[in-house]
């Protein structure tokens, strides 16, 4: 267990996740579980950048906690955390902040995005979100972050904060890798397949939600976006559509795609549509299961969270204290 590498991963609990982040990420972190010493934050503070409404934000964590535990994540295995229990992070970002570089954050992609997106509330918080994320990181000695493309910046940020603390201070903070996993796959929008899959999407036919039931699911792989050909093979330029719902049944009937093509050569559209939803809502039944129960549990789930923050404090204690002390400043003892 010692001589492992620290992961760490944060997830927002806004919105309600799709089968893209379970494949993409949730799915990934049950098997990277085994190989890292993982710590798994929900990242409430992350949320504030937008505008929320607070008693679904409240529910949302939980249920996002709830969600982690019934797809297989192991809180006797993991650190798992709700961000705004552990003090440090906010802390940590405070001295940080004193190495960042206003043009640094002005360049995000991200920053850039939600700033016209959210036109009517550009907040120093949503500028200030990659040095929180860097703290997120830092504070746990943390040597592998799992990232999509659209963290590649933020891990960049993370890394160059790492060296330059490094630099002016001596040797404080190791300086994290992103990965991005060799297990799963991308999973595209049902509504424009050339898109990822998005949470956040408006159309709600273009998304599977993991709290989706059964009909629902059939009902949008129904209406999933295909082409005008007949014909069901993988290509990925040319057949978008049906090739993301190739990787789709893929993934949720445990067979390769070679093999998800073959079982269906010679069927038409509508059926493979059908089959597809089925194998989805028939992966996500004991998860929804599961996740119904616990949230019926909400002392475990408190529990849980306690002790993943209790556990995260000791280390992030230990971190800041380090940083405290190299930066200057004073503690009576």
């Amino acid at each position: 267990m010692l001589d492992k590498k620290t992961l760490f991963s944060a997830v927002q609990p806004s919105g309600v996740p799709t089968i893209g982040n379970y494949v993409g990420a949730i799915n990934n972190f049950v098997k990277l579980q085994d190989d890292y010493n993982c710590i798994y934050s929900i990242a409430d503070l992350h949320c504030l950048t937008v505008r929320q409404n607070p008693a679904e934000l409240r529910q949302a964590t939980l249920g996002l906690l709830a969600l982690y535990i019934a797809c297989g994540i192991d809180p006797e295995k993991c650190i798992m955390f709700v961000q705004s229990h552990v003090h440090e992070h906010a802390e940590l970002t405070w001295v940080l902040n004193t190495i960042t570089y206003p043009g640094e954050l002005n360049r995000m992609t991200q920053f850039k995005d939600k700033s016209r997106s959210h036109a009517d509330n550009v907040n120093m918080g949503l500028m200030d979100y990659p040095v929180l994320m860097a703290s997120d990181i830092l504070l746990y000695g943390t040597s592998v972050v799992p990232v999509g493309a659209d963290q590649k910046q933020h891990i960049e940020l993370t890394r160059d904060l790492a060296i330059r603390f490094n630099s002016r201070y001596s040797d404080t903070f190791i300086v994290p890798e992103g990965i991005i996993p060799k297990y799963g796959a991308k999973i595209m929008s049902l509504a424009d397949p050339t898109k990822k899959m998005s949470k956040s999407d408006e159309n709600l036919n273009a998304f599977i939600s993991l709290y989706d039931d059964t009909d629902t699911i059939i009902r949008k792989f129904k209406r999933a976006v295909t082409d005008s050909d007949t014909k069901i093979y993988f290509d990925p330029e040319n057949k978008a559509g049906i090739s993301n719902l190739l990787t789709i049944y893929s993934v949720f009937a445990g067979v390769s795609i070679d093999e998800a093509v073959r079982q269906f050569e010679g069927k038409g559209y509508g059926d493979f549509k059908i089959k597809v939803g089925e194998a989805v809502a028939e992966g996500l039944k004991p998860i929804t299961e599961k996740r119904l129960e616990l949230m019926k549990n909400k002392d475990y789930l408190n529990k849980v969270m306690i002790d993943g923050a209790e556990k995260a404090s000791r280390i992030a204690r230990k971190t800041l204290s380090k940083v405290y002390r190299k930066v200057g400043l004073y503690r009576a003892e």
